[in-house]
């Protein structure tokens, strides 16, 4: 069966920069480039779950110096700027496409990212099988990310479309073997990204109308 997959940030949602660190560093009298170089590893840890969200907020509060007001008032920053806005046009397509081939998730993430999402977009319903980043210790592109997503949902690399919006990521997909496509973007992704899901699942889907 053919099976699409797609990222999250810069896909499923618009994430654009809000600024968010640049104006606690103004806040908190830093100089540019401090918050990111006193968290990078926990932000790393993160990504691959070697961390939980309690530690999180711990570290964020002792590296910065906030106390639990501030801390929690710079959590929601962040994670405002990563939850962005909804893609609803392509996340209604998607949804569209349930029961007619494989749907999936491979998302480079960060601890709490699953529940929250769930909550606002719903993405726990709208495919069969979500490979978080944090979850599954494998963030893109190491190819180990695309043989587990297409191992979760039981199918071949070579019947997966897989959507991003990185260019290196879009390699990665196409060296382990699937078919890859680039999302350009809120002003042209969603025109370029649908027809191309539609050729791609075209043969599977056959007299199915496409919505």
């Amino acid at each position: 069966m053919k099976a699409l997959v797609l990222d999250i940030g810069g896909v499923l949602e618009y994430t654009p920069a809000t600024g968010w660190a640049e104006r606690w560093e103004e806040r908190l009298g830093f100089p540019p480039g401090t918050i990111e170089a006193r968290m990078a590893d926990v932000w790393e840890a993160g990504a691959v779950g070697r961390i939980c969200e309690e530690a999180v907020r711990d570290q964020v509060a002792a590296r910065l110096g906030l106390g639990p007001g501030e801390r929690d008032a710079f959590l929601t920053d962040l994670w405002t700027e990563y939850l962005g806005t909804p893609n609803t046009e392509l996340i209604a397509f998607v949804r569209s496409l349930r029961g007619r081939c494989r749907l999936g998730i491979l998302s480079n993430s960060f601890v709490g990212a699953r529940a929250r999402e769930s909550a606002l977009y719903g993405f726990d319903t709208l495919v069969e099988h979500l490979s978080y980043s944090h979850e599954t210790g494998l963030a893109k592109p190491d190819p180990r990310a695309f043989a587990a997503v297409c191992e979760g949902l039981g199918v071949r690399a070579r019947d997966c479309l897989f959507v991003d919006d990185a260019p290196p990521n879009i390699e990665a997909a196409e060296a382990a073997g699937m078919s890859a496509h680039l999302f350009t973007g809120p002003d042209s992704g969603n025109a370029e990204t649908m027809p191309r899901i539609r050729a791609h699942l075209s043969t599977e889907l056959g007299a199915h109308p496409f919505p």
